[in-house]
């Protein structure tokens, strides 16, 4: 018994690091890191940006198989939430810009300017879809 627990609890712990792997390295591979150095004018700081990626992938793994609780109520949730929103957006952008999204859906729709209401509109439209699912409960079923 305790060598069938020992031996899932291995398992468990290499496939979390191959997935831990390929997470990042799709981060870099999309040029996230790179990308958001380029534009804030920080590229000195990319070591510090990929540090704290890890650290936070990795405390996010920690916390949620260990929860405790953390003083800052409501307020500190709402922080964390738009740090959250930041990143995954940016995640979000470097992708569709990787694979060239927007370009083809401004060409398909022939647009020649106003890209950027079409970006935000996807954005409140996302926001709008995600109030409704988490805080009325509809969820489409």
């Amino acid at each position: 018994m305790f060598f069938e627990q020992l031996l899932l609890g291995m398992i468990g712990l290499a496939a979390g690091g191959i997935t831990a792997g390929a997470v990042y390295a799709f981060i870099v591979a999309i040029g996230l890191v790179q990308r958001l150095a380029a534009k804030t004018g920080t590229a000195h700081r990319v070591g510090l940006y990929e540090d704290s990626i890890i650290l936070g992938g990795t405390l996010g793994s920690v916390l949620y198989f260990y929860p405790f609780s953390i003083p800052g109520g409501q307020v500190l949730c709402g922080v964390l939430g738009i740090c959250y929103g930041v990143f995954i957006g940016s995640l979000i952008m470097c992708l569709a810009e990787t694979l060239d999204v927007l370009p083809i859906l401004s060409r398909r729709f022939r647009l020649a300017g106003g890209l950027q209401y079409v970006i935000f509109s996807l954005a409140l439209g996302k926001m709008l879809g995600a109030f409704l699912y988490f805080f009325l409960g509809i969820n489409g079923s």
